[in-house]
Order: structure tokens, then C-alpha cells, then sequence
């Protein structure tokens, strides 16, 4: 290598000294003193969460009771209350506890002999009634619907059998 300088390529010292020549002179930021409307704070600053002396009691301390106030009226004043009765509401037809009944009782009888089926078919009607009013219970009512259409089945079933024996008719 050879001792001398390239002109090329300046020094770093070279360089902060050109920017400096070059940049205008800053001016110090000065800080104005607050307005005459701001208030300077008392003491020192609170940390957040510290005392500031706003309670008188402990927080789960029961609070003070207030003397009862005067709901009835005055003895004097004896007035009759108007007291009317309300007649309780009807009964609401209840059948899907029927229904279901008479679907046990028609399926007993069905597995024996055929003649259950007119007690299968009224179980059937009660039965289609309480699954189509809101306030029976819906799994009862369903339930009655199929121990009964069971029942009308193993009855048609015995019917035919019946039938099939000999001439039942004629």
C-alpha cells in the first residue's frame, strides 16, 4: 500500500465538519411559564391509588340506619279496605293423562283379543287433542298417541286373524 491520501473519499472528520458549516444554527427551545389560570397542585403529587383524605368510614362498614317511616295510616283514619276477589280461572280440560291411560288399558287388551280397538280409537282423539293444546304435557300426549296407535294395529292385526278363521259375517 502506498502512504498517500485518497482524495476521493473524505475523512469522517472532514465530513461532520462540512455539515456543520453547512447547517443553519438551532435555536435553543425555550419554555414558557404556565398562565396565570392554571393552578399549581398543593404538596407534592399523589401516586395513583394513594389516600387523599375523601372517606370517613370503612368501606364495608354498615351504613347508618334511618328511623322507619309511617306506612299505615293514622288509627283515626279507620277506612275499610276495598278488597276485591278474584274468581280463580277454569279449569283447563286436561286428556293426555286419559289418552294414556286408555292407551295402556287398549294395548293389554289388543294383545288378548281385537276387540280393544274402540278404546285404541278414542285413546287416539284424546290423545291427538292434548298434543294440540299448549298447556298439556307433550311428552305424555305423545306417548299416549303411540301406545294407542300400537294398540289399533295389534287389534286390526287380531281382527283380521278373526276374519281369516272362518265367515264372521254371514
Amino acid at each position: 500500500m502506498s502512504d498517500e491520501r485518497d482524495d476521493r473519499m473524505p475523512t469522517p472528520a472532514s465530513r461532520a465538519q462540512a455539515k456543520a458549516d453547512a447547517a443553519p444554527p438551532v435555536a435553543a427551545p425555550s419554555i414558557e411559564p404556565p398562565s396565570e389560570d392554571v393552578v399549581r397542585p398543593v404538596g407534592d403529587s399523589v401516586l395513583p391509588g394513594a389516600h387523599r383524605g375523601g372517606f370517613h368510614r370503612e368501606m364495608t362498614q354498615p351504613l347508618p340506619i334511618a328511623p322507619p317511616m309511617a306506612v299505615h295510616p293514622d288509627a283515626s283514619e279507620a277506612a275499610a279496605p276495598d278488597v276485591r276477589w278474584i274468581h280463580p280461572p277454569p279449569a283447563l280440560p286436561r286428556s293426555a293423562g286419559w289418552a294414556l291411560l286408555l292407551g295402556v288399558l287398549a294395548l293389554v287388551l289388543s294383545c288378548f283379543v281385537g276387540w280393544g280397538f274402540p278404546v285404541g280409537a278414542i285413546g287416539v282423539v284424546l290423545a291427538v287433542l292434548a298434543v294440540r293444546r299448549p298447556w298439556e304435557s307433550d311428552e305424555k300426549a305423545w306417548w299416549a298417541f303411540g301406545l294407542n296407535a300400537a294398540s289399533l294395529v295389534f287389534s286390526a292385526g287380531w281382527l283380521w286373524w278373526a276374519a281369516a278363521q272362518g265367515p264372521l259375517f254371514g
